[in-house]
């Protein structure tokens, strides 16, 4: 049943409503709508010029509607008079293919129209720093293995608890948060659910926790690598499918290795077999290769991949099973798009069960230490470019996702390489001024 957004608003003394849909670069676009007007914008949506966001259109083209999905709205705890609801794009009566929403909700449909149900929860890692952006901001959070400091933790209390409070009130069923492996940086995890449901949560969680940070005087990134010598933000994402009904674990198979089924095998094997391509979707920025590219941290370790393997619970690795009838990607990093994240494990693993794809030999080995001794393994790219280049080869993985998509994702995002390569740097001076 659809829910009628305005009197939902009425039961709940909602005055605004933040119409929300999120581009192909991840950036959340929103316009704030007054109750009043919210009817017609449910059945005609808010419009948008599409060429002022991270779209493939140009200012010629026609009024670009945001038409909000009653299922995902959500009233704000901290600002009870607003609400934000998910939205999906359209223009001139059809849906945007190239919008990540749509093409994640097309892919959800796949998937059921073969019985399968995919389920997600995300470990969107974050630092909470100084307004500048230029250091953490936590002076004392100086710890050299600084995972799960109690002390720093409880220093930041008044963010952290006020956001699990809007978690638990928005039913989310959080259920442990915790100072990570770098300083000032934190994770808060709630309970898995359906992709599209963990997209747009992931989408609100983002705009939470800066809305919260900025309440309190900070700001927090999700920058894959803010900061040179600390580990980056990854969010790893926990991947399962179920039956249509959600009652069976199509992954769950107790007498098999690591009680990972046949089915989720060949889901997996579909992951392995894109990896390089995926790259480009899961870690979407120049910034990103910075993460899974770095150096050893002065914690210890970088705690992200760099190469194309799979193993039991061992977190050195691309994809870990860490339990039965799951398996985690570790790839990720915290600029990823929450839709289109979901979109590609969807699409890849679509594309793995319909070939029965083998992801090959589980590994054992330690690969920050041994990586070397991983001869049969594919490396992830060293850069954005290259992962562009890989998912532009990947005609199967394009297909998935779809054809407009990946055409505009493409061009917007070779042209923010293109930008970067052009951009003067300080380390050029310093590197070659004097030659």
């Amino acid at each position: 049943m659809t829910i009628d957004l305005e009197a939902w608003a009425k039961e709940r003394a909602v005055k605004y409503f933040m119409i929300s849909y999120t581009d192909l670069f991840g950036a959340q676009r929103a316009k704030l709508v007054p109750t009043a007007a919210i009817r017609a914008m449910q059945e005609e949506g808010a419009g948008f010029a599409g060429f002022a966001t991270w779209l493939d259109m140009t200012p010629a083209h026609p009024d670009l509607f945001a038409v909000p999905d009653p299922s995902s709205v959500i009233q704000l705890p901290w600002k009870k008079e607003t609400a934000w609801v998910a939205a999906d794009c359209m223009m001139e009566g059809q849906l945007v293919a190239q919008a990540p929403r749509v093409t994640l909700k097309r892919l959800v449909s796949e998937a059921a129209a073969q019985g399968l149900r995919v389920k997600t929860g995300v470990e969107a890692e974050f630092f909470l720093i100084t307004p500048d952006g230029l250091s953490i901001s936590d002076a004392a959070d100086t710890a050299e293995k600084p995972c799960y400091d109690q002390q720093a933790l409880l220093r930041r209390y008044d963010v952290i608890a006020e956001i699990c409070d809007y978690m638990l009130e928005m039913g989310w069923k959080p259920y442990q948060n915790d100072h990570e492996d770098a300083n000032g940086q934190f994770e808060m995890n709630w309970e898995f659910d359906d992709a599209l449901a963990t997209a747009d949560k992931h989408s609100f969680f983002k705009f939470m926790v800066k809305s919260v940070a900025e309440k309190h005087g900070l700001k927090a990134t999700f920058m894959p690598k803010p900061f040179k010598g600390l580990t980056g933000n990854g969010c790893h994402c926990h991947i399962s499918v179920w039956n249509e009904d959600g009652s069976q674990n199509a992954f769950a198979d107790p007498s098999a290795e690591l009680g990972l089924s046949q089915q989720g095998k060949c889901f997996l094997g579909g992951i392995m077999d894109h990896a390089t391509a995926l790259a480009a979707i899961t870690n979407p920025t120049v910034n990103s290769y910075k993460r899974i590219n770095a150096p050893r941290t002065t914690s210890g370790a970088t705690w992200s991949p760099n190469t194309v393997t799979w193993t039991g619970n061992n977190r050195t690795h691309m994809v870990r099973v860490p339990g039965p009838g799951r398996f985690e990607l570790r790839l990720p990093d915290g600029a990823v798009n929450p839709y289109l994240l979901q979109a590609v494990i969807i699409a890849a693993g679509l594309n793995g069960l319909a070939n029965r794809s083998d992801p090959g030999p589980c590994s054992n080995l330690d690969m920050y230490a041994e990586g070397h001794l991983a001869t049969h393994a594919k490396r992830l790219p060293l850069n954005l470019l290259d992962a562009l280049r890989a998912y532009d080869d990947d005609a199967v993985l394009k297909a998935s996702l779809g054809e407009e998509f990946s055409k505009a994702y493409l061009k917007l995002k070779n042209r923010e390489w293109y930008a970067y390569a052009s951009h003067f740097t300080e380390w050029e001076r310093a590197n070659t001024l004097d030659i």
